[in-house]
């Protein structure tokens, strides 16, 4: 249907969604829709991101109406895809962008995604000079956004909910079968989605990147997850159990160090991060750990996956229907009937704040160093951390302090041929676990 059949006076609201997938998008597409709709204007869903907008091209679009949109949130996945075609690397880009809009008649946007995206929406907006009004829709499974206090993004519930589903029934086979499963879980720069499907299923550990003050090593995670399958044998005497590893990690390795593994090519997105799911951690971790066993003359199988794409567009759970109806519901109204306090705003991502409807500015979401959107990391200060990692089974501190249990560890990590001594085991483990952040 071409836009220009529309016969309102009204600005149009446009759609556009951006980045990976996120359980709820439909639902904060139908949300938007709706209540838009209600309130006398047309809704303009925008196709694969801003890709088509930056080439110029204005027929990729289709006019949402409530036929349309109205049992869309029980789906995964977006009607309208989504890419990860970036406007901000060049001006012209920009400026296609805009003038696209205007184009369309659309004099309010609203963007679903995460942090890449919203960065985008921002600055959408300002070379706008407030000719189009902006309101983000805060998505992804990294739980990664700024959000006031412990308010999740959305997709996030969803992806822990399933992803614990799948290491339930892993922890099951490795109980099952006496082997070790390593599973590398989606996340980009927080270790959130691995922490909270850990927690919940009680796997054996999680090894996320917050843990670390500074560089991550490979031989580093090899040697905590080694030191954690030798205290499950020496404590427990146990030969399986399953461990959880941040896919962030990569983003804090030196790239010389990935691209000295064979068969290692490291690749960019449009927005210049590591497209960690080219790189096998799982793998290579795996790998790392069995070469050590073997050094001892000991036999050890690990079975290594990845979880993540598996996640992105899954029908999401009833707390995520919910949650996007709301925030669909108050980015129309931040756009359409701006209160005096935001009234002011050319762009703003819309939030709960106390259970409340709230609107953080664009720039006050931005790193004032490097002029992107702040990523909400997992603080590992607080309890959800801590009694996490209280129930994990991984070397720790006061391992070292007791004569008993470091001589227990050095008996499992001793070969046929050689023991090794109590005080070497130490020398051995003892620094890679005090440079941890965290821990007991």
């Amino acid at each position: 249907m071409a836009v220009a059949s529309i016969s309102t006076g009204a600005k149009h609201v446009g759609i556009v969604v951006g980045g990976g997938p996120a359980p709820g998008i439909n639902g904060a597409i139908g949300a938007v829709t709706i209540e838009a709709s209600n309130r006398g204007h047309a809704v303009i869903g925008i196709y694969d991101g801003f890709s088509h907008l930056m080439a110029g091209r204005t027929d990729r679009v289709k006019i949402l109406a409530h036929e349309d949109v109205s049992r869309i949130h029980f789906e995964g996945g977006s009607i309208l895809a989504t890419s990860r075609a970036n406007p901000t690397k060049n001006s012209a880009d920009l400026s296609r962008v805009v003038d696209s809009l205007k184009a369309l008649g659309i004099g309010y946007l609203v963007t679903i995604g995460g942090d890449d995206t919203m960065y985008a929406a921002s600055r959408v907006a300002q070379a706008s000079a407030g000719q189009i009004r902006v309101c983000h829709v805060p998505k992804t499974i990294d739980n990664d956004l700024p959000l006031p206090g412990e308010t999740p993004t959305f997709g996030f519930e969803t992806a822990r909910q399933l992803g614990f589903e799948i290491v339930h029934n892993l922890m099951e086979d490795s109980r099952t079968t006496g082997r070790w499963y390593f599973i590398v879980v989606m996340g980009r720069t927080a270790g959130h989605l691995t922490l909270g499907v850990a927690k919940a299923a009680g796997a054996t550990l999680a090894v996320i990147p917050e843990e670390f003050p500074g560089p991550v090593h490979l031989e580093t995670v090899g040697a905590i997850l080694e030191g954690a399958i030798l205290k499950r044998q020496a404590l427990w005497a146990r030969n399986d159990g399953v461990a959880l590893i941040a896919e962030g990690l990569l983003e804090r390795m030196a790239e010389q160090e990935l691209t000295a593994i064979e068969g290692v090519q490291i690749q960019r997105d449009s927005y210049g991060h590591l497209r960690l799911a080219e790189l096998d951690l799982a793998y290579i971790l795996k790998t790392i750990v069995e070469r050590r066993f073997a050094a001892r003359g000991q036999s050890l199988t690990v079975v290594h996956k990845t979880v993540g794409y598996e996640l992105r567009c899954a029908p999401p759970v009833a707390f995520d229907c919910d949650y996007v109806k709301t925030l669909g519901y108050g980015a129309v109204e931040f756009l359409l009937k701006p209160n005096p306090l935001t009234a002011t705003y050319d762009g703003a991502l819309v939030c709960l704040i106390d259970g409340e409807l709230g609107y953080l500015r664009f720039e006050d979401l931005l790193d004032a160093k490097t002029n992107k959107t702040t990523v909400r990391t997992v603080d590992i200060a607080k309890p959800s951390y801590k009694i996490a990692r209280e129930y994990m089974i991984r070397l720790e501190r006061e391992d070292f302090e007791d004569p008993q249990k470091l001589e227990k560890l050095a008996r499992a990590a001793s070969s046929e041929e050689s023991r090794l001594a109590p005080e070497a085991f130490k020398k051995q483990f003892e620094p890679v676990v005090s440079q941890l952040l965290g821990g007991f």
